[in-house]
């Protein structure tokens, strides 16, 4: 698994639910493009700034999972 893969769980959706796949596939290559960048950088601030967008990514990706799932 890639490092996004494994930051948005993607081996995790006990529903089978295949809108949370498609969120989770598209969030986990967001974070990988991100940590791409993150590890060919030499500025501590970009890093610092990448490693803030990707918690953020996860958590919109954990919000958006919410929703899809969410039952009235």
């Amino acid at each position: 698994m890639t490092y996004g893969e494994k930051a948005v769980g993607l081996a995790f959706n006990p529903s089978k639910d295949p809108g949370v796949d498609r969120i989770k596939k598209d969030f986990a290559n967001i974070i990988d493009g991100l940590d791409s960048i993150r590890r060919s950088t030499t500025s501590n601030e970009t890093k610092r700034l990448l490693s803030i967008a990707i918690t953020e990514a996860q958590a919109a990706q954990m919000w958006a999972v919410k929703a899809l799932t969410w039952s009235d």
